[in-house]
């Protein structure tokens, strides 16, 4: 019979025990510190462009084709590609990850494409 009270009180005590682990309230992670910056932003999406579009026509006129910082939100940067033809290409770069989504926009006939996306840190130049 003690065994049994010394059994079920332990059965009691660790119950109690293992609740109370759990009861109180959990905090939120803080907040992560962006990974990339705007200037990192600017950089990858330049070198970016640079690579995919012939620049070539631009060199003697810089103004038919640049780039320009656009909007930001809390999640990501915004970087705008001006081109010769009319178009633009807004560039959404994540700010934790560096996933960069492209969109083409034809502000004439309002039309408006996902382009597809990429890696920022492809483009990004590495520090040795």
């Amino acid at each position: 019979m003690k065994k049994l009270v010394c059994a079920v009180l332990a059965v009691v005590i660790l119950s109690a025990a293992l609740a109370g682990c759990g009861s109180g309230k959990q905090s939120d992670p803080p907040a992560a510190e962006p990974k990339i910056t705007a200037e990192t932003a600017y950089e990858g999406v330049n070198n970016y462009c640079r690579s995919a579009y012939d620049w070539s026509v631009a060199e003697e006129d810089p103004s038919l084709m640049y780039l320009e910082m656009g909007e930001e939100s809390e999640t990501a940067y915004q970087v705008i590609f001006h081109s010769y033809t009319g178009a633009d290409v807004v560039f959404s770069v994540d700010k934790t990850d560096g996933t960069t989504k492209m969109t083409e926009y034809v502000p004439a006939l309002n039309l408006e494409n996902d382009a597809g996306s990429f890696s920022l840190y492809e483009y990004l130049k590495t520090q040795d």
